[in-house]
C-alpha cells in the first residue's frame, strides 16, 4: 500500500460523512459495512477498483473514459431523481387552470420525504417503459418494502401532489382509450380483457413505484368525513373554499353564430376541450337546459370547462344567449361511475358522499357498505386476503368484524372538476405512493399553436405553481 496523499484523505473525509449522513437519513446502519469499502477505494487501494479505465490500448482507454463519464453521470441522475427531485410534464387538463397541459415541472420529493425505491433497478429518467422498444425499464428483482425517509413535512389539505396512481397495479397494454385495467373489468368482463389480445393485449403487473404519475390537489387528509354537495366540497361538516381557479363545464349557446379561435382563446380555452353540443342527440340539450327557437332550431352551443374569470367575459361581451352548468345527470351512463361503483349508494360525479378517509392506527366496522369503501385498501394496498365465507368475514383466514389501518389515505380531485379522473373516480391514494410536491415550472409549452407563436408560454417559466 502506497502512502496516501493529503488530497486522498480529504476527499475520503468527504465521501465519508456524506455516507454516514445518508446512513443515518435512511436508518439503515447495515450501510456501515459500506465504509471499509470506501477506505480501500480512496486510501489503502488493495484491490484495483480503477483498473478497467487505464488498458494499454489507446482505443480502449478512450472508450474507457467515455463509459466512466456516463456511468458517473447517470449514477448521479438515479441518485438526484431517486431522493431529490424528478422532472414531470403535466399531459392532462385535470388540473387546469392552475396547472396546463405542457408545464414542465420540478417536483421535491424532500418535501414529503423520498421513498426508498420498490426497484431499485432500474433505468433512471424512465417510469415504467422504454420509448420506442417499448420494454420494462426495470428489474422486477430486488424489490423492496415501503420505507419513506424523513421529509421537510407532509401532506397539506390543499397541496398540489404527484403520486403513482393507484388504480394503476394491473394493466391491460392496449387497454382503448386509456382505460385503467379496472374501468375495463366492469366494461367488459374479465374473461374477455384478459382472452382478446388484439384489443387489450398483455396483462401485466407494476410495483408501486413504477405506476404512472399523476398530479392532483389534496382535498382530503387522514382521518378526514369528506361530502361533495352540488359541485361543493365539505370537510367535517365544514365547507371548503373552491380552488381560485376552478373550472366546471358549462353548456353555453351563442347568440346564433359561432365562436371564432380569438374568443376561445380569450376565454382559456384550449382547441381540444371545444365541443359542439348540437352533434349530440337533441335530448342531451334538453338536459342541459338550453331552449329551442321558435323554428324548432337550436343555436349552437358549446360544451367547454370554463373559469369565473371565463364567465365573467362571456357576461361582459355578451357572447352568450344562455349558459348552463353540466349536470352529472346530463351523461350518466356514459362512463359517469364512481367509486366503490355501488348504485345503491346514489352517489355521483357533484354529489358524493359523505365517505371517511382512512388513517393509520384507526379502526372501521366491517359491514356491507365498508366492505365496498375499503376492500382495495385491505387488500390491494395493505396486502391481506378478504373473503366472505358462511355469511362472515375472513381477513387472512380469520373471522372479523373490525380492521386496523396500517397506511394513511388521502382524498385528491382535480381543480378541472368535471374533466378530473381522481379520487371519485378510484378512491383513495395510500401514503406509499406518494411521489413529492411540484415546486417550479421551468417550461411550458403551449400545444395549440406552433413553437415561434406563442409555442412557449414565457409568463409560466420559472414559476411556482399555484396552490390556492
Amino acid at each position: 500500500m502506497k502512502k496516501a496523499t493529503k488530497n486522498q484523505w480529504i476527499l475520503f473525509s468527504i465521501v465519508t460523512i456524506l455516507y454516514l449522513a445518508f446512513t443515518v437519513w435512511d436508518g439503515n446502519y447495515w450501510l456501515l459495512l459500506g465504509i471499509p469499502v470506501l477506505f480501500d477505494i480512496y486510501i489503502s487501494k488493495f484491490i484495483p477498483w480503477g483498473s478497467w479505465k487505464n488498458p494499454k490500448n489507446k482505443s480502449l482507454k478512450k472508450i474507457a473514459e467515455w463509459v466512466d463519464a456516463i456511468v458517473f453521470a447517470l449514477v448521479a441522475v438515479y441518485i438526484i431523481n431517486l431522493f431529490i427531485f424528478q422532472m414531470y410534464k403535466i399531459p392532462t387538463p385535470s388540473l387546469e387552470k392552475s396547472l396546463l397541459v405542457g408545464d414542465y415541472l420540478m417536483v421535491n420529493k424532500l418535501s414529503y420525504g423520498p421513498r426508498v425505491p420498490n426497484t431499485p433497478l432500474s433505468f433512471p429518467l424512465v417510469q415504467n417503459t422504454f420509448p420506442v422498444i417499448n420494454t420494462k425499464s426495470y428489474i422486477d428483482w430486488p424489490r423492496w418494502g415501503y420505507k419513506r425517509l424523513k421529509g421537510l413535512g407532509h401532506v397539506k389539505r390543499n397541496d398540489i401532489v404527484v403520486f403513482n396512481y393507484p388504480a394503476g397495479d394491473t394493466v391491460a397494454l392496449k387497454s382503448p382509450s386509456n382505460q385503467d385495467y379496472y374501468f375495463s373489468l366492469r366494461e367488459y368482463g374479465r374473461e374477455r380483457v384478459w382472452s382478446d389480445k388484439n384489443m387489450f393485449g398483455d396483462i401485466v403487473y407494476r410495483p408501486v413505484d413504477r405506476r404512472e404519475n399523476y398530479v392532483k390537489r389534496c382535498i382530503g387528509l387522514p382521518g378526514d368525513s369528506l361530502q361533495v354537495i352540488d359541485n361543493e366540497v365539505y370537510i367535517n361538516g365544514t365547507h371548503l373554499p373552491l380552488p381560485e381557479k376552478v373550472q366546471f363545464n358549462y353548456f353555453v349557446e351563442t347568440q346564433g353564430g359561432f365562436w371564432n379561435e380569438r374568443q376561445f382563446r380569450t376565454l382559456g380555452v384550449s382547441m381540444d376541450d371545444i365541443n359542439l353540443l348540437n352533434k349530440y342527440p337533441a335530448e342531451y340539450l334538453e338536459r342541459g337546459g338550453v331552449a329551442k327557437n321558435e323554428d324548432g332550431s337550436y343555436n349552437p352551443v358549446y360544451w367547454i370547462p370554463l373559469t369565473k374569470d371565463a364567465l365573467q367575459i362571456i357576461e361582459k361581451n355578451g357572447w352568450a344567449r344562455s349558459v348552463h352548468i353540466e349536470s352529472d345527470s346530463v351523461f350518466k351512463g356514459f362512463g359517469n361511475e364512481v367509486y366503490p361503483y355501488v348504485d345503491s349508494l346514489g352517489w355521483s360525479r357533484d354529489h358524493y358522499g359523505p365517505i371517511w378517509i382512512p388513517r393509520k392506527g384507526a379502526s372501521v366496522e366491517l359491514n356491507d357498505k365498508n366492505v365496498a369503501l375499503y376492500s382495495r385498501c385491505i387488500v390491494a394496498y395493505e396486502g391481506n386476503t378478504l373473503e366472505k365465507k358462511d355469511g362472515r368475514l375472513l381477513i387472512n383466514g380469520s373471522p372479523a368484524t373490525t380492521y386496523t389501518f396500517k397506511y394513511d389515505y388521502y382524498f385528491m380531485m382535480g381543480d378541472n372538476r368535471h374533466n378530473s379522473q381522481d379520487s371519485r373516480s378510484w378512491g383513495f391514494v395510500p401514503e406509499d405512493h406518494i411521489v413529492g410536491k411540484p415546486i417550479l415550472i421551468w417550461m411550458s409549452t403551449d400545444k395549440d399553436r406552433s413553437l415561434f407563436n406563442g409555442g412557449i408560454r414565457w409568463n409560466r417559466i420559472f414559476r411556482l405553481p399555484g396552490n390556492k
